[in-house]
């Protein structure tokens, strides 16, 4: 991972002190809240139902054990004793005092950790596949061109200040682990047909209120190129972006208004005028960043480990670990590991100080020093030998992280909904709570199979349920919580926003509905396939008759 240099630390440790003087003003009644919000929102600091809540960066979704540690830190600290892992690949802490804010800033930047650009009309934290650099299937390691972007992007004059917020993802798998096309730029590495290496690139995907696919406007964009036509794409969202109307500000609208065939020619055309010797990035300066992300050095183990297999045949829940969380490493005898935080019954994606000093050990002791994050709200260690796996195990079965659920029916995406979020209208934690506890039976939800369920507290989205395989979105009715269902939507390379299932359902109506929904797939099934192959294949309507038979 890229390491902060004097010049970084200087900064950050400049920015931590303007903001402290900042919270002082407030604190002593200088400034009001009003005069107060667009700054702290600059720093990450949002003011929610029941108290401030900080969003901490993690590009591309890696973390260092000091990092993880100093996150526990803060989480025992000056929070309740945990942190939530979001959508973005981002933590928050949702029970911060302000006068402990600017403390909180300082103690992160020792670890070269901030908040800068988690809010605001900006460029937020670019994503990137969180296999990066171990699994086969990639062309080049994503996180150097997220890293390019991160520095390109913090604090860049002309793009501070856009219509509405920015969200960038790079992948460079056919599998998709990124959701790219769902983001206002997706980016995908590709080879030419002469085997240079560039980017498919991806505008105009978002989900809330209006959700959208992104389209593909080029197909083969030089790797060499990027930063001048990432620059081209803002400037003519930046000059066409509608800034009257916040509903109608992002660049999914602007794309679907003018049609990307004729936002793409406007990018071409602003891009030619752009000269590349002032935009790009230098072939020594890619060089230098890339070097942060050289291989690990790896060993030169067999490819089946004798210790594990042993272990496996003694211990089924190890066995059933491995099937559902362990994935092949493009090194032999080392394995990728999922840490699903996803245990029936508790937050999704909430992980306690203890849990991250876990997961800490784990990867400086197991994992080369790396863990990261996801976009589905679980932690990964991308080089775990497989000798060390049974290890591994026990050491997150102790702290209850060896849910063998990755991708299953219980691993749910939930936002904070109204438990937390002052712009909810429903609560997605008891949801998904419940729905994970119907289906806590590790023989079922095997049998069921990957069936992704994602849950938004209202339709801003934050917990993508418009590409959920099941998408579940809370809405008020007259003071009560309703929920609408949608089925068939994706977040992966077959990108595809999920239609609705029909009439929102009580609150008390849903887990069962969910049910009736599972019934039908496995009546319904041919071998093979996945729920959303057999709703692919049947449409919608076997569904929509299992839920709404009673109500008729």
């Amino acid at each position: 991972m890229y390491r902060y240099d004097a010049l970084d630390k200087e900064f950050l440790a400049d920015r931590v002190s303007e903001f402290r003087h900042q919270v002082t003003r407030r604190l002593a009644g200088e400034i009001t809240e009003d005069q107060f919000k667009p700054l702290r929102l600059m720093n990450g600091l949002y003011l929610q139902l029941h108290a401030y809540m900080l969003r901490i960066a993690i590009p591309y979704g890696t973390l260092n054990p000091a990092q993880l540690r100093k996150l526990a830190e803060v989480a025992r600290t000056y929070d309740k004793g945990y942190g939530h892992f979001t959508t973005r690949t981002n933590l928050q802490f949702h029970w911060i005092k302000l006068r402990d804010a600017p403390d909180i800033l300082a103690s992160l930047a020792e670890v070269d950790l901030h908040a800068i650009q988690t809010s605001g009309n900006c460029i937020r934290n670019t994503t990137a596949d969180p296999y990066a650099g171990a699994t086969a299937e990639e062309l080049d390691d994503p996180r150097v061109w997220a890293e390019v972007i991160r520095q390109w992007s913090t604090l860049h004059p002309e793009f501070s200040f856009l219509p509405r917020k920015f969200k960038i993802a790079v992948t460079a798998s056919v599998k998709d682990r990124t959701a790219a096309r769902t983001h206002d730029i997706g980016l995908a590495l590709r080879r030419g047909r002469d085997g240079a290496l560039g980017f498919e690139v991806m505008v105009g995907g978002g989900l809330g209120r209006s959700p959208h696919i992104g389209s593909t406007i080029r197909e083969h964009l030089p790797a060499g190129r990027l930063l001048s036509y990432l620059q081209a794409i803002l400037r003519v969202y930046n000059r066409h972006g509608r800034r009257d109307n916040k509903f109608k500000a992002r660049v999914k609208i602007l794309v679907a208004s003018l049609g990307a065939e004729e936002f793409g020619r406007q990018v071409e055309a602003e891009w030619a005028q752009i000269d590349p010797a002032s935009a790009d990035l230098p072939d020594t300066e890619l060089a230098r960043i890339r070097g942060f992300f050289a291989p690990a050095g790896f060993e030169v183990l067999p490819a089946v480990s004798a210790k594990l297999e042993a272990a496996k045949a003694a211990d089924p829940a190890l066995a059933r670990f491995l099937r559902n969380n362990v994935h092949p490493h493009k090194a032999s005898g080392y394995a990728i590991v999922d840490i699903a935080l996803k245990t029936p019954g508790e937050t999704p994606g909430d992980a306690t100080a203890e849990q991250m000093e876990t997961v800490a050990d784990l990867a400086e002791r197991y994992s080369q020093g790396e863990a990261r994050v996801t976009h589905e709200q679980n932690l990964v260690l991308p080089h775990v030998r497989l000798d060390d796996l049974p290890a591994v195990h026990e050491a997150l079965k102790a702290v209850g992280l060896a849910s063998a659920n990755a991708n299953l029916i219980s691993d749910i995406i939930a936002c904070p909904g109204l438990d937390y979020c002052a712009l909810a209208n429903a609560r997605a934690i008891p949801i998904a709570q419940h729905i994970a506890q119907r289906f806590a039976d590790q023989d079922v939800a095997e049998d069921i199979g990957e069936l992704k369920i994602k849950i938004s507290g209202c339709i801003n989205a934050c917990g993508h349920h418009h590409v959920g395989h099941i998408g579940i979105l809370g809405v008020d009715k007259k003071g009560e919580e309703f929920y609408q269902l949608t089925l068939g939507g994706s977040g992966a390379e077959d990108a595809e926003v999920g239609k609705i299932l029909g009439p929102a359902i009580h609150a008390s109506r849903v887990t069962d509905a969910i049910d009736d929904l599972v019934a039908v797939y496995l009546r319904e099934r041919q071998p093979g396939e996945r729920f959303l192959d057999t709703y692919r294949r049947t449409g919608i309507a076997p569904f929509k008759e299992a839920v709404y038979a009673e109500v008729h």
